[in-house]
């Protein structure tokens, strides 16, 4: 069954969701959860605290956060299994439309991306 991630990005110090968001992600979650959709996920901490190493020119150098250019970050992630492309795409929809009902004033992109199991291209 093709695996899928999902990312959540959103800009940084927009301060916490409301909790009617965090009760209705605990239901769809819990929902996708008991079928084997969701595999694993969760929020992640701010960029204070984040580690970059950059390879440039063959060169390693590590750069601290936060990162002041930053427009946007990834807030969350999920692995997901499921049947198809287009009940990924679907599901990953319904997804961000719980973000447009539950906290409408904050800008979030909802990224799905197929997860590669080796150099095959992706199920269509």
């Amino acid at each position: 069954m093709p695996r899928f991630m999902g990312f959540v990005r959103m800009e940084e110090n927009v301060g916490m969701p409301p909790q009617a968001l965090f009760e209705a992600m605990d239901g769809y979650i819990g929902e996708r959860a008991a079928k084997g959709i969701f595999v694993d996920g969760g929020g992640l901490f701010g960029t204070e605290d984040a580690v970059n190493f950059v390879v440039r020119e063959g060169q390693v150098s590590r750069v601290d956060g936060p990162y002041a250019e930053a427009k946007e970050v990834v807030g969350g992630w999920s692995i997901l299994e499921y049947p198809s492309l287009e009940e990924a795409v679907a599901d990953q929809r319904e997804f961000a439309e719980l973000h447009a009902r539950h906290w409408p004033e904050v800008t979030v992109v909802a990224t799905l991306r197929q997860i590669s199991d080796g150099p095959d291209a992706p199920t269509k």
